[in-house]
C-alpha cells in the first residue's frame, strides 16, 4: 500500500477552468467571497496579486494557487513604489476548484492558503507543466466534448499541486513518520488492512520492536497514538463508504474493522458528530 497514494485518492477533488485569455493593460480582476480555491496561472507575460497586505509579482510560467475564501487582486497596475511591468499584455490561465480533505486525514495540517510555484519549480515537474499546457489548449479549443475533458485534467493537476506542496512540508511530523523505515512499514500494514483487529503488540512485533518503544515512537513521529490513527482512518473509509454506495450500515461497519453495527455507531458518532445514517442522509441532501 502507497500510504500518501491512498490518503490522496479520499480528497474527492472536482476542478474546472473558467478563464484562458490574453488581456491588454490596464486592467484588475477582483476575486472576492469565493466559497471555492482558485488557482491562476501565468501563460504569458507578468502581473502582481495582492493579498490583503502582501503583494507578490508573479511572471511567465508562474502558478499560484488560494484557499477557499482567500480574496485576492490580479492587476496589471504596480503598487506604489513598485516598478510597472515590461509589455502590455498578459495571458491568464484561471480555475477553480473544491476537495474534501477529510479534518481526520493526516493531511487536515499540511495546506497552506496561499502556495505559489515559480517557473523553475514548475519546470522540474514536466508532467505537470504539460498538463497545464494541455489544459489551456483543449479550454481554448472548445471542441465538442472539451468540457469534460478541461474537469477531469484539472483535477488531476490539482492533486499534483497538493503533492508538491505536501513535499515541501518537510516539518511536518507525518512526512518523519514515512521516512522511518519500521513506522512506515507498520502504516502500510493498518494501511493495507486496516479492518484487521489489529493491536499494538502484533504491529510491534511485524516491524520488529518492542511493544512500548513502537507506541513510543509511532506517537512522536505520526502525531497520534497507532489507536487514535487507526480509528481515524477506519472511520475516514467509513465515510467514503456511506457516501459513495448504497451498502447497509453493518456491512459497512463490518468492512471498516468493527464487530458489531452499535460499536461501529458509537465510534463514528464521537468522530464525526452524527450516526452514520445521518452522515449518509445529509451527504445526499447536499
Amino acid at each position: 500500500m502507497e500510504i500518501l497514494s491512498d490518503i490522496l485518492r479520499s480528497l474527492r477533488v472536482d476542478g474546472s477552468v473558467y478563464f484562458c485569455s490574453q488581456i491588454e493593460a490596464p486592467w484588475t480582476k477582483e476575486f472576492f467571497d469565493n466559497s471555492k480555491a482558485s488557482f491562476h496561472l501565468v501563460r504569458r507575460g507578468a502581473c502582481w496579486v495582492e493579498i490583503g497586505d502582501k503583494v507578490e509579482q508573479l511572471y511567465t510560467g508562474d502558478l499560484i494557487f488560494l484557499g477557499p475564501g482567500v480574496n485576492h487582486t490580479l492587476t496589471s497596475e504596480p503598487p506604489k513604489g513598485q516598478m510597472p511591468i515590461c509589455g502590455d499584455s498578459t495571458m491568464l490561465l484561471c480555475g477553480d476548484c473544491s476537495f474534501e480533505y477529510d479534518s481526520l486525514s493526516p493531511l487536515n495540517e499540511i495546506f497552506n492558503q496561499v502556495t505559489i510555484v515559480r517557473e523553475d519549480e514548475l519546470n522540474n515537474h514536466p508532467w505537470l507543466k504539460s498538463t497545464f499546457e494541455q489544459l489551456s489548449s483543449e479550454y481554448m479549443a472548445q471542441n465538442p466534448g472539451n468540457e469534460i475533458i478541461v474537469n477531469k485534467l484539472t483535477e488531476v493537476a490539482l492533486v499534483e499541486l497538493i503533492r508538491i506542496n505536501f513535499g515541501r512540508q518537510e516539518q511536518h511530523c507525518f512526512l518523519h513518520a514515512l521516512k522511518d523505515k519500521r513506522i512506515k512499514r507498520a502504516l502500510d500494514y493498518i494501511h493495507g488492512t486496516p479492518e484487521h483487529p489489529w493491536t499494538i503488540e502484533e504491529l510491534a512485533s511485524n516491524i520488529g520492536m518492542s511493544r512500548a518503544a513502537f507506541a513510543k515512537k509511532f506517537t512522536a513521529l505520526v502525531g497520534q497514538t497507532v489507536f487514535t490513527y487507526l480509528s481515524n482512518l477506519r472511520i475516514q473509509k467509513a465515510k467514503e463508504m456511506l457516501a459513495s454506495s448504497s451498502q447497509f450500515v453493518d456491512d459497512i461497519a463490518l468492512n471498516v474493522g468493527y464487530e458489531s453495527e452499535r460499536a461501529f455507531t458509537k465510534t463514528f458518532s464521537k468522530y464525526v458528530g452524527m450516526t452514520p445514517k445521518q452522515f449518509r442522509k445529509s451527504r445526499k441532501a447536499g
